[in-house]
Parts: C-alpha cells; structure tokens; sequence
C-alpha cells in the first residue's frame, strides 16, 4: 500500500486502525488493547493489518510520521497509538472522538 492508497483508507471509513493481526486475532498486545477499547464502545471500524503487507507497514508509519503501531484515524485525521488511545480512555476523551 502505497501513500495514495493509504490515504484512500483512511478517507474511506470513519474509524481506521493499522495493526499488527486483525480483530479477531490480535498479534501484539498494544494492538489488542486498542481493540478492546474500540470495541468497549461499541465501534465499527476498518481494521488493516500490516503483517500481511509489508510495504502498508513502512508505509504507514512514514505516512503518520509515528514510528509505532498500531495507529487510530477517525473522520480522517491520525489519533495517535496505543498509549494515546490508552490515556483519551483513562481520561474519557476517546468515547467523544469515536461518535
């Protein structure tokens, strides 16, 4: 997945995560933890997972300019990783940014 593509993505769905695995079997714990916050809320979202391209995994990260994943979109703009998700959930931002 190139940038172009990339940004087709994330234009395409509401709520965009690039991980490593997929929902229904996470690869990573950070990934998972953002799922179940997501999912915690109820969200629907498009899930990438950047195992199965490498090219979509380098490529996101110059993308974003964030050297981790996973990474969160909604409406289109970069939310930031699985801390930042962690920390909007503590604090109770995230439920806001999802809706």
């Amino acid at each position: 997945m190139n940038n172009t593509q990339i940004q087709e993505a994330i234009d395409k769905d509401k709520i965009v995560l690039f991980m490593k695995g997929t929902r229904d079997f996470p690869q990573c714990g950070f990934s998972g933890r953002v799922i179940k916050i997501l999912e915690q809320f109820g969200t629907e979202y498009q899930e990438y997972d950047v195992l199965a391209d490498s090219e979509l995994r380098d490529g996101i990260k110059s993308f974003s300019n964030w050297p981790t994943i996973p990474q969160l979109y909604v409406n289109g703009e970069f939310v930031g990783g699985s801390d930042i998700v962690y920390d909007m959930h503590k604090d109770g931002t995230i439920e806001e940014a999802l809706k």
